[in-house]
């Protein structure tokens, strides 16, 4: 089978991409890809040290206000739509599956034109502008939240999950602890703000780290390469507990969280698939900045089930942060339960899911 994926932007919508590429060549060693994105964009430098064949097309987004730039997106999508079709032709596309981000919409739109298969993934609980727009001429939709289904034709959507669930699986989370400075057999809290850091959350454990240096379990605090100097800064006034371990960023984030017991971070749709998957209790502070603040609801997907406890970051202070983590590891009964509802929410299976809807979706094409 011959596999076009495009996606693009930022790396909710790079990764889950790749993941499923992973998968599907360990388990069909026939299938061949083809990934489309934009040639400044983040997917270009990250696909291309995964060694896929990589080609662009030169896209933006919509403004939302009515501006020249607007009309020249317009123009972009339109030369866009050629361009794809071109490459898709040459490939010889038998299916095209977009992950988001606006360089999706003219490549999955020219699939569709060409009468390729088509499926958008929709990680988010809220989908994006480009998801919306293609749902109107794609064959499928494969969503990762059952809120997202409301926002799209029944008849089309199918809950797959997040390929990165697939992806932590199986991982050595004891080598993750020991990669981090952790110990084995104290309970482990990860605290992250998603790839970049986020300052509110770096602020509010900077004001706890002196009481985190007297709790009973330990601590990796992830801080994003943007932060490192300052909270560095903060640490050599404040001192740093041996119990707290601080890095700027980790490589091997799959095996870190095979290795913990609660995590703390944004509710970026990618984190809350691994979460999941491997049933993992957090408290979810999600980003304000986000179109449609859907953090927040991706976030209530979790704490509604009591998978998750929710803060909010205009609610966020050290003292809440604390007392959080420590009402939720200090005890047992509230961890074991939270773990269940965590595992309960996890798909598991996801790239295989959404493997067997392109084959289903190319079978019958043929027939």
């Amino acid at each position: 089978m011959k596999i076009a994926v495009s996606g693009g932007g930022t790396g909710g919508h790079i990764y889950p991409a790749l993941a499923l590429i992973r998968q599907i060549k360990k388990e069909h060693k026939d299938a061949e890809f083809l990934y489309i994105g934009t040639e400044k964009g983040l997917e270009n430098t990250i696909v291309n040290r995964e060694n896929i064949p990589f080609k662009s097309i030169h896209i933006t987004g919509f403004k939302r206000k009515l501006s020249l730039e607007n009309v020249k997106t317009v123009l972009r999508f339109l030369k866009g739509v050629r361009e794809s079709k071109k490459m898709l032709k040459e490939f010889n596309a038998d299916v095209v599956i977009g992950t988001g981000g606006y360089v999706c919409g003219p490549v999955v739109y020219a699939a569709s034109k060409l009468g390729i298969p088509t499926i958008i993934h929709e990680q988010n609980s809220v989908p994006g502008l480009t998801n919306k727009f293609l749902s109107r001429y794609v064959d499928k939709i494969a969503v990762c939240f059952e809120e997202a289904k409301a926002f799209f034709p029944d008849t089309k959507t199918v809950m797959t999950g997040n390929p990165r669930a697939s992806e932590v699986l199986g991982q050595d989370g004891i080598r993750g602890r020991l990669s981090a400075g952790l110990k084995t057999g104290v309970p482990a809290v990860l605290i992250f703000g998603g790839s970049r850091g986020a300052r509110p959350i770096n602020d509010a454990v900077l004001k706890t780290l002196a009481e985190l240096g007297e709790k009973p379990y330990q601590v990796l605090y992830i801080t994003g390469d943007v932060h490192y100097e300052d909270v560095q800064k903060e640490i050599e006034l404040v001192g740093s507990p041996e119990n707290v371990m601080i890095k700027p960023f980790i490589h091997n984030m799959p095996e870190v969280l095979a290795g913990a017991d609660l995590v703390v971070s944004r509710a970026g749709a990618t984190t809350l698939a691994e979460i999941t998957s491997l049933g993992i209790p957090s408290i979810l502070i999600p980003s304000p900045y986000v179109t449609n603040n859907h953090q927040e609801k991706n976030a209530r997907a979790l704490s509604d089930h009591g998978a998750a406890e929710l803060l909010l970051e205009k609610e966020l202070t050290g003292k809440k942060l604390i007392d959080s983590i420590d009402r939720i590891i200090l005890d047992k009964d509230k961890m074991s339960n939270m773990k269940e509802a965590s595992k309960k929410l996890g798909i598991r299976d996801a790239s295989n899911r959404l493997y067997t809807l392109m084959a289903e979706l190319v079978s019958n094409k043929v027939k």
